[in-house]
């Protein structure tokens, strides 16, 4: 072998073991920094203590005190002088003052003494006098002990006492040394001064300004998600204790004040997570557009798609901006695109409902939306009497498809829902819509009509955008970024905030948390994007009608069969099938035959008193009939006469 390679071999071999030493130093740094940290503050508290004034203040303690040792010490000769002089008794006027002076010098000297030591307080001696002197108490005995050779000791109490320095030295040299933190290449400029800040070495240095002293983070770990640190809590912290410092955490670290942190226990009582989600596993994902089949979003967390299966009632809430909207449509999308399922939009602010007019049955107004629940109850009521024995659900198909019922702003929907004033009976009685949705969120899952409730204000009070009703029966919730840590538990349950789930913290728009159930953990995800013009894109689908029977003009009282409606131009044929009435015609004939209230034209005809009241207005409208005094309803059929 060659010098040159010898050289090289040994020049490795010198580099891996400083290599192997810089680790351990480094390993051992963040547990020694504490000690080496409490060491620095009290030695700065001492040294910021030893100013001009409070020597002066310690050198007069000294001086008086002094001078009080030596009064007291001749007023105590004076007195036992005296007390052994001959001829002097007990009551001799002189040995009594003698008394009283030893009396008067000893108070003054213990005076004395405690301002002296309160002057030591204020001026006290560097931590390093100190050590010295702690090392010498026991060194000095030590020593000699060993150099009177007694045959039980020998060298050990000197070599006791220097190893104890020794360690107390390397103590602080390790725990005060500067670990370079080593940072990824691929780290934006954001996650690179976090990390330097979630470094022990740095923590530990600066915690206790913020009230954090006792917290040791690991180093901080990379994920798809963003940085994780473990802490270990020392003294009396506790992960919840911990959590509750989250502002001073954010400070200490220089985090954005929009950047989710996340902190949780750990894996033992004594440990803490923080979460910094710098990093979302959906970026890089298309998430614009829809499919059929494809997932809702994806996990930031994981990076694993994230599925809602049709046919789950579903609250959805977000705050103005949150991206809603967006988010929802790709679901409508789904509920609405295969044969055996139907889509129906309830949106009194009409701008989402006009986009889904092609493949959906929208209501607008109150009577719409009015009519449109009473379908839906009694299509309910029909299909629960179809299931059959040994089954939860119906069984969906074609001529009767799973509808999906979404309510876009349910505040709006809460609004609407009025009752009829006093005297009015013929007036719709609006206040039936939340009856209706409350009745449908309780029974109609079996009957495969489901509820989605869409909302930007989740709470559950008179001004608020859910009924507690309806909320109770829903499961899969979703929740975008909100207003308040209020609506994170009305949504998320009432442990949100303890859990660290702070929708009210989610960045907008299209970030969200779902929760598939009262157990089940949320999902952070971020959601599909689905544009108006991409609703407006998709091919028409067949649109959903409950309408009556002829039959019903003659006063049947059967529900009639389900009627799918597809509103396209129907193609050429030889000959055009007879037409249904309408609801307006079967009213006005009811009304010929002798109907002369809405009860009595809904009794005759089948259909809901809401639909009824709306074809008597347009009647009324039209001159077709009459609307006696009293409130009879009458038939016009030439000027001047009336039908009886």
């Amino acid at each position: 072998m060659d010098l040159k390679a010898v050289s090289t071999k040994i020049a490795t071999g010198s580099k891996n073991a400083a290599g192997t030493v810089t680790n351990a130093l480094d390993s051992l740094a963040p547990t020694l920094a504490p000690l080496a940290a409490r060491w620095d503050a009290e030695a700065d508290r001492r040294m910021a203590l030893r100013t001009p004034e409070n020597l002066k203040r310690l050198m007069d303690a000294q001086k008086n005190h002094a001078s009080a040792r030596s009064t007291a010490a001749q007023a105590k000769t004076r007195r036992r002088n005296l007390a052994h002089s001959p001829g002097v008794g007990l009551l001799n006027p002189e040995r009594r003052a003698a008394r009283t002076a030893d009396k008067a010098a000893r108070q003054h000297a213990r005076e004395t003494l405690a301002k002296l030591k309160e002057a030591k307080t204020s001026y006290p001696a560097t931590l390093r006098a100190r050590a010295i002197q702690a090392h010498a108490v026991h060194a000095v005995p030590g020593a000699g002990i060993s150099t009177l050779g007694w045959d039980q000791a020998g060298a050990w109490p000197v070599a006791g006492s220097l190893a104890l320095i020794a360690a107390n030295v390397a103590a602080l040299v390790i725990g005060r040394r500067k670990v370079a933190v080593s940072v990824e290449d691929e780290l934006s400029a954001e996650e690179r001064r976090l990390v330097e800040r979630l470094d022990p070495s740095y923590w530990v240095q600066n915690a206790d300004a913020r009230g954090l002293a006792g917290t040791v983070p690991s180093p901080a770990q990379v994920t798809p998600a963003g940085l994780v640190a473990h802490v270990r809590l020392d003294n009396r912290w506790t992960p919840k204790g911990f959590r509750a410092k989250g502002d001073e955490i954010r400070a200490l670290l220089g985090a954005r004040t929009d950047l989710r942190m996340e902190i949780k226990a750990g894996t033992h009582g004594d440990r803490a997570t923080i979460t910094l989600r710098t990093r979302s596993a959906a970026d890089g994902i298309d998430l614009s557009g829809w499919t059929p089949g494809c997932p809702w979003g994806v996990d930031t967390v994981t990076g694993e798609p994230v599925m809602v299966p049709l046919g789950r009632r579903m609250l959805i809430a977000g705050t103005s901006g949150s991206g809603k909207s967006w988010s929802t449509r790709a679901l409508l999308a789904e509920g609405s695109e295969y044969p055996d399922h139907r889509l129906v939009v309830i949106d009194p602010k009409r701008v989402e409902a006009i986009n889904w007019q092609h493949r959906a049955r929208t209501a607008i107004s109150a009577d719409e939306v009015l009519e449109v629940t009473d379908e839906l109850v009694a299509e309910m009521h029909d299909r629960l009497q179809l299931i059959p024995r040994g089954q939860d659900v119906i069984q969906i198909s074609p001529d009767r498809p799973r509808i999906t019922v979404f309510v876009d702003e349910g505040a709006e929907v809460i609004a609407m829902a009025k009752p009829r004033r006093r005297g009015d009976e013929d007036a719709p009685d609006y206040a039936r819509i939340m009856e209706n949705l409350s009745t449908l969120a309780r029974m109609a899952r079996a009957a495969e009509i489901i509820l989605i409730w869409a909302t930007q204000k989740p709470t559950m009070d008179s001004k608020g955008g859910i009924d507690p009703q309806i909320s109770a029966q829903i499961t899969y919730r979703a929740a975008l970024a909100l207003s308040t840590s209020g609506e994170s538990r009305v949504v998320l349950g009432e442990d949100a905030t303890e859990k660290g789930w702070h929708a009210h913290d989610l960045p907008m728009p299209g970030v969200a948390m779902l929760r598939s159930g009262p157990k089940s953990k949320p999902h952070p995800i971020t959601t599909r994007a689905f544009s108006p013009q991409h609703v407006i894109d998709l091919p028409d689908r067949p649109v959903w009608h409950r309408e009556e029977s002829p039959a019903r003009s003659a006063g049947a009282s059967a529900p009639a069969p389900l009627r799918l409606v597809k509103e396209t131009a129907p193609a050429a044929v030889p000959a055009q099938p007879t037409k249904a009435p309408t609801n307006r015609e079967k009213v006005a004939a009811a009304i010929g035959t002798g109907a002369t209230t809405v009860a009595d034209v809904a009794t005759a005809t089948g259909i809901n008193k809401g639909s009824v009241s709306k074809c008597v207005k347009q009647l009324l409208d039209a001159g077709e009939i009459r609307k006696a005094d009293d409130g009879s309803l009458s038939v016009i059929t030439q000027v001047g006469e009336v039908s009886a």
